[in-house]
């Protein structure tokens, strides 16, 4: 079998699975309108409209989060490199977590931290 033949047979395949998740997903299904099923939510009732405001304490909150994600981002490949490149990566890798660590600590002085 050459590999344009493997290729549509893998197609397939897969536009079979996903009809036949599909067909299961509408036989399983609790009302036949989307529009007036409610949300899952263990049962209960909504309490605030889905669309409501955050207080403002929780943005910087959101942006360390995404401080620190990207510190993973960079620290993953770079765990990849670092017995290839030597001592230099290592010490390239500390002066970003520096960085990083400034600005907690500014974060931390400015009280966006505090939750009152």
């Amino acid at each position: 079998m050459n590999g344009f033949t493997a290729a549509l047979a893998l197609l397939g395949f897969v536009l079979l699975a996903l009809g036949a998740v599909h067909g299961t997903a509408l036989l399983v299904r609790v009302t036949s309108d989307p529009l007036t099923a409610e949300p899952f939510c263990s049962g209960l009732e909504p309490t605030e409209h889905a669309v409501s405001r955050f207080h403002v304490r929780w943005y910087p909150v959101t942006m360390l989060f995404l401080a620190f994600d990207m510190e993973m981002v960079f620290m993953y490949p770079w765990t990849r490199v670092v017995s290839a490149m030597g001592p230099s990566a290592v010490v390239e890798m500390f002066v970003f977590l520096a960085v990083l660590v400034a600005g907690v600590v500014y974060a931390w002085r400015e009280g966006a931290l505090r939750w009152t």
